[in-house]
């Protein structure tokens, strides 16, 4: 019994650390912590639905029985929520709400972005973007894909052919020769064909660069050699 007490005093103390203390750049981040916390401790109930009617000597046992358990939900999730937010910021929220639900909205309303804002920040990254072409090219694109997926979310569509297009006129100019294939070609590339062939394409490059900097390398040092054998010719030759 001892054993199980601690495992769950862990587990709860597990679940409650991993959630970030809000501040003013992470509201997004803190409140996907939040709910996967509460779902995984099974104490969502009040964020879910709405609060049951109040009892009344004429409530079942079963009415009784959710009635506590919504009750229970709310009173752990406010507190675990006000938990993960500076004593500054709590102030912002009045004391006279005391629904889980309501408190979270109340929070989010001071903290998240208007979607022009976000929309304003997420297509100027987009379009602004440029590989370096030093890192991983598929997580590159991947990133691009995440902006558009987000701007989706706010209803500003992009579609994958224009993504397809913004992408590679991003790549820097070691990819030109690859660029200029693409767009003499009839067929349109999906966004994994994409993928696939820029990885290809990289590793093509790197293939070629580690192979030239080898024949440079080899290259040098047979001068090297054939000028120590020169000297050693003239050397043997004496005055």
């Amino acid at each position: 019994m001892q054993m199980n007490s601690q495992v769950n005093f862990s587990s709860i103390s597990a679940n409650l650390n991993s959630i970030p203390v809000l501040n003013g750049t992470n509201f997004k981040e803190w409140k996907e912590n939040i709910l996967i916390t509460l779902g995984c401790m099974d104490l969502d109930l009040a964020l879910r639905v709405g609060q049951p009617a109040s009892l009344t000597d004429g409530s079942t046992q079963d009415e009784r029985r959710y009635y506590e358990k919504w009750d229970r939900s709310n009173r752990l999730s406010l507190m675990i929520i006000k938990r993960g937010i500076p004593e500054s910021f709590r102030g912002a929220v009045s004391d006279e709400v005391t629904n889980a639900k309501d408190f979270l909205n109340e929070i989010e309303k001071r903290f998240v972005k208007s979607d022009k804002a976000e929309i304003s920040m997420l297509l100027k990254d987009f379009t602004s973007k440029r590989y370096s072409g030093k890192g991983n090219i598929r997580e590159y694109i991947m990133e691009m894909s995440y902006i558009v997926s987000r701007l989706k979310t706010l209803k500003i569509e992009i579609s994958e052919d224009v993504l397809v297009h913004i992408v590679l006129n991003s790549l820097p100019i070691a990819f030109d020769p690859f660029k200029v294939s693409y767009n003499c070609q009839k067929e349109k590339w999906s966004l994994n064909e994409l993928i696939s062939y820029c990885v290809q394409e990289e590793e093509r490059m790197k293939q070629n660069k580690t192979e030239s900097a080898h024949l440079a390398s080899t290259s040098k040092d047979k001068g090297k050699k054939r000028k120590k054998t020169l000297i050693k010719n003239e050397a043997a030759k004496g005055p």
